[in-house]
């Protein structure tokens, strides 16, 4: 009769961390499988590339699993609680058994000896192992086991409906997602740069327009009364291909300027009915403007742009002013970083001696350093770089070849890099050396300088 209960207890013990083992596999698996993955499998067995014949049905029974993840991971839980308590019940038992002659008093060191095996076993057989299977192949492990998965949920299915509340699954939050991001990335599959792909999709949604624009001071605008020619020349020197169109200031938008259409308008037809097209006003070509509130999320502005095939969008304030621009190259930089093209070059980063007096500096030098080449002093409350200092003197955004004289240092835009076009290069000389008198008269230098400024004022308003 002993002989009889041994081995129905190592039965028990047996089935009981068994069922355990395969129920912590499965939760496993279902947490970590992805109705993706699973659609991508059912494709791959329906298109007979499986040598399972009956592989397809279970993976469509598993893909029923995972509509109620929650219910079916709380039913699995229940059964393998269920399951370790018997199992070290019986296993205290089986241990009981096999040390005759201990009387009752003496079962203490029977319940330790098997509660520390019991736990060893359950640990390393039950839990580690198998979850760590399930996380390594959830697929694999979901559809191989499907049909004593759903046996257990369907039979605690009731118990499991009374303790859950079914409800519609709520979308997971920012910071979920970015832990499932940082998960992500500690795998080797991932590299660094998919990882800070993927975070800065999650937090598209949570930047607004205002973050990314061209602020207005930087815009580069045409008058609406320019001739065609001019706003030619300034598609030219600037590097953009749409130019906000505005009438008496930057608040009174007309349209935009496409370079095509001024291209377009400018070189007609032989044969083609238009005077002098050249002198025909911007705002004859302009095309209607968007306007957006700078408060809108910027993922959503992206959607918006794309349906409505709309590359440049005017950026508005609360009280209806401009605040800037913004340009679905904007947007897409957000996701994958700073975008350049051929034309690119890598800026200059040191002050580079030309010999003359002549030297190049980079836009973002310091004042006070600008000030130091020429033993000058050019301090300015308002401004903190040598581009600063040119653009607050011309009054407007600096374009390749615009210059001006600041307290004594001609500054002359040299080029231009990145996307927006921004000043990267400076060529920046003295205007009066040092111990000659100013010439009133005016010698050929203040001639080429004054020749200069004249030409500045004919510059485009930009």
């Amino acid at each position: 009769m002993t002989g009889v209960i041994v081995l129905l207890l190592t039965v028990v013990v047996l089935v009981g961390l068994s069922l355990a083992g395969m129920l912590s596999a499965g939760e496993a698996a279902l947490l970590r499988v992805t109705r993706a993955s699973l659609t991508e499998a059912l494709a791959e067995a329906e298109l007979g590339q499986s040598p399972d014949p009956d592989r397809a049905d279970r993976i469509r029974r598993a893909q029923a699993l995972v509509v109620d993840p929650t219910a079916i991971v709380a039913s699995f839980a229940l059964v393998r609680v269920m399951s370790e308590v018997v199992a070290i019940a019986a296993g205290t038992l089986l241990v009981q058994q096999a040390i005759p002659g201990r009387e009752v008093p003496d079962e203490l060191p029977v319940m330790l000896i098997a509660l520390v095996v019991g736990a060893v076993i359950g640990v390393i057989f039950v839990r580690v192992s198998p979850r760590a299977l399930g996380f390594r192949r959830p697929v694999a492990v979901l559809v191989a086991l499907v049909g004593p998965l759903t046996g257990v949920s369907r039979a605690v299915a009731w118990l499991t409906r009374l303790s859950v509340p079914r409800h519609d699954p709520s979308p997971p939050t920012e910071a979920e997602l970015r832990d499932i991001v940082d998960r992500v990335g500690e795998s080797t599959a991932f590299e660094e740069s998919d990882r800070e792909l993927l975070r800065s999709v999650i937090e598209l949604g949570g930047t607004i327009t205002r973050e990314v624009m061209v602020p207005r001071t930087d815009m580069v605008t045409v008058a609406a009364d320019t001739s065609l020619d001019r706003v030619l020349r300034l598609f030219l020197r600037s590097g953009f291909s749409r130019v906000p169109v505005i009438g008496e200031s930057v608040d009174d938008v007309v349209g935009v300027a496409y370079l095509k259409d001024v291209v377009a308008a400018v070189h007609w037809p032989v044969g083609a009915a238009a005077p002098e097209p050249t002198r025909r006003p911007a705002g004859d070509v302009a095309r209607d403007a968007v306007f957006v509130p700078e408060s809108k999320p910027i993922d959503d502005l992206l959607r918006e742009m794309q349906a409505s095939a709309s590359h440049i969008a005017l950026v508005v304030d609360e009280y209806g002013g401009v605040a800037g621009l913004v340009t679905i190259e904007d947007l897409l930089e957000e996701v994958v970083g700073e975008l350049t093209d051929e034309h690119d070059t890598v800026p200059v980063q040191e002050v580079e001696d030309l010999g003359g007096g002549t030297f190049r500096v980079p836009a973002r030098l310091p004042v006070d350093e600008l000030g130091d080449l020429f033993d000058l002093r050019l301090d300015d409350d308002d401004v903190d770089t040598a581009g600063g200092l040119l653009a607050k003197a011309l009054g407007k955004v600096p374009l390749a070849g615009s210059s001006a004289e600041v307290g004594g240092v001609h500054l002359a835009a040299e080029r231009v890099e990145g996307r927006r076009k921004q000043i990267s290069t400076l060529l920046v000389h003295r205007t009066e050396p040092v111990g000659e008198p100013d010439d009133s008269n005016g010698g050929p230098d203040q001639q080429d300088h004054r020749d200069q400024k004249q030409d500045q004022k004919k510059e485009v308003t930009s």
